[in-house]
């Protein structure tokens, strides 16, 4: 009589192979991915596995998200890795946000009209999506307020919503400060953000 054999755990979570092929993934499937599933976004229907942040990407992250927190006014939330849900098919997750305040926190995906500042900290493995797909995309969706954070060193580039109209119609951002001291703007509320503060 020969033995059972030992069940060997299952792995770790990964989309299906013929649902990225189909490109039929929708947000409702995001909300039923499982405990253990790696951080991911939704684009066109396609589930994007995003890298593992560096410590020095979380870091960043932490002290803005910490930042905004004590200097926005009532009336905004800082929140990080939250879905921003463009469509059925198509949802990010920014490094940092600010909300309106009155979202409900049970909320695990946002509106683009709940959103008015996404932030963005580039990691090598991002560069591309953080620097021209993921603006595009925001702007698209009528966000008003984009931040892109480089490392190594820490610099900031802070876009809003401009005039400016691409080849399908779409408005675009426009650079309006960056620096790797100070970054000031008006709005979306009145800043004076030191850059050594969110350098770690």
């Amino acid at each position: 009589m020969s033995a059972e054999p030992i069940p060997t755990p299952p792995g770790p979570w990964c989309p299906d192979p013929m649902r990225q092929q189909r490109a039929d993934y929708t947000l409702e499937d995001l909300l039923a991915l499982p405990d253990d599933a790696p951080r991911v976004e939704l684009v066109d229907g396609v589930i994007q596995v995003t890298p593992s942040p560096t410590l020095g990407h979380q870091d960043i992250c932490s002290l803005l998200w910490l930042w905004l927190r004590s200097h926005a006014p009532a009336n905004l939330r800082a929140a990080q890795a939250v879905g921003v849900a463009f469509s059925r098919n198509t949802s990010r997750q920014p490094d940092v946000l600010l909300c309106r305040a009155e979202i409900p926190s049970n909320r695990s995906t946002l509106r683009p009209a709940d959103v008015v500042l996404a932030v963005e900290i580039v990691s090598p493995g991002t560069r591309r999506i953080d620097r021209f797909a993921k603006p595009g995309e925001y702007a698209a969706a009528g966000i008003p307020f984009y931040w892109r954070i480089e490392q190594d060193p820490v610099h900031v580039y802070a876009y809003r919503i401009g005039d400016r109209v691409g080849p399908g119609g779409e408005r675009q951002y426009e650079l309006v400060a960056d620096g790797a001291d100070v970054i000031e703007l008006a709005e979306p509320f009145d800043i004076k953000l030191p850059v050594a503060e969110i350098t770690p």
